[in-house]
This record gives structure tokens, sequence and C-alpha cells, in this order.
């Protein structure tokens, strides 16, 4: 049974989920402060965590932060905005999705479910054939054959093929090229272009889909 954390300090809110979870046969339990949030995380095995951004003690970007400093627990924001730099900033973050309130909680709970899906799922053995990133080795094996990658490629790639279906924004992405790198946020663009070229020719596919004023994704299926 998957065990759900919920961050809301809007108590209505946490009771409606706890009980959508619970009836969904899921395990939940609620907080209402950042801190105890954080405190519970370091503490327990989480399998995710539904975090509303507007906390009392410290926003929920500033726990999503700190949770990453230490985990990787996929984390479901909620908000009462619906403004693109809080959706931008929530995945920059380290989020995995976003509700806007007011929500339906059974939205929330199909929500948790896709999440849990696509960050628990073992990829099919064919594909691990098709594309495999060796980190120790620092290359990329589409087919079992080594794809020759420049290092900002080779840095993209580990990135992406960490958390596959996980959009990251253009400036994870710059980060991930690094400092050194004197780019502008659509040279990544041009790096993604050259990367997905390679790899519909070596017989990947278009694995490396585009989100719209979000940013990039590798789609294993």
């Amino acid at each position: 049974m998957h065990n759900i954390l919920i961050v809301d300090d809007e108590q209505s809110i946490a009771d409606t989920l706890l009980f959508a979870l619970q009836r969904d046969c899921f395990q939940a339990e609620s907080v209402s402060l950042g801190a105890n949030a954080l405190s519970r995380l370091r503490t327990a095995d989480y399998d995710l965590v539904i975090l509303d951004i507007g906390l009392p003690d410290i926003t929920g970007f500033d726990v999503c932060r700190s949770l990453r400093q230490f985990s990787q627990v996929p984390v479901l924001f909620l908000t009462a905005r619906d403004e693109e730099v809080d959706r931008i900033l929530g995945l920059e973050m380290g989020g995995d999705d976003y509700v806007t309130k007011p929500f339906s909680p059974r939205e929330v709970v199909a929500r948790v479910r896709a999440i849990l899906k696509r960050t628990t799922s073992k990829p099919a053995h064919a594909e691990e054939e098709i594309l495999r990133y060796e980190p120790d080795a620092r290359r990329l094996l589409v087919k079992g054959q080594s794809l020759d990658l420049t290092t900002a490629e080779l840095r993209l790639i580990e990135v992406l093929t960490q958390a596959p279906s996980r959009v990251f924004s253009r400036q994870q992405l710059l980060d991930a090229i690094g400092a050194s790198y004197e780019v502008l946020d659509r040279s990544i663009d041009t790096h993604i272009k050259t990367l997905r070229k390679k790899l519909r020719d070596a017989g990947a596919g278009d694995c490396i889909r585009t989100h719209r004023g979000l940013g990039y994704s590798l789609e294993l299926s």
C-alpha cells in the first residue's frame, strides 16, 4: 500500500484529501507545517507528498528545495494561484505535477496514481535494451551501441534518464550543462534538437518530448 503525506494548513482540504485517498486504498496522513513535513520525511518512508505552496511557516517551494537535498520522493504541488511562473518554479524546485485550488479530490487521486505509475514502474526489457545510460562509463547505449555525444549532450541525457517522464525546465537543463557554458536559455533547444536527431538516427525514436512553456522530458514508452 502506497503511503502519502499531505502538507496543507487548511484542515478541511487535508481531511477531504485524506478521505479520498484512503477510500482509494492509499495510506495517508497530514501535517500543517513545512517544518513538520521535513521532519517526517527524514524519519519515515513516503511514496508521494501532496504539498501546498502557501504554508504558514515556510513556502512549499522551500520545503521541496530542502527535501531534494535528501530525497527524490515525488511531489504534487497544490496552490490557490494558477500562474505559469508558479508552475515553472514548482518544476524547477523538483516537483512532479501541479494542481490548482479549487480542485476535484478525484482529480488529485488520479494525478497521484499517474505519478506513482511513472515513478515506480520499471521499463520493459525491450525498452531497456533500446536506450540505456551507463553513468560510470559516462556513455549512452542505443540498442547496445555507444552513441557519440558531446559533453553537453551527455550531461543532458544523464539528467533526463535519472527521472523518465519527469519534466525538466530549461533552467534545470542549463544547470546540468554547467556554469562554464555561457549559453542563453534558448540554446537548450538547439542541444535538444541535435540530441534528438542522434537518438532518432540511432534507432531510439522520438523519445524526448517537448512540454510547451515548461521544458522537456524523456519518454521510454
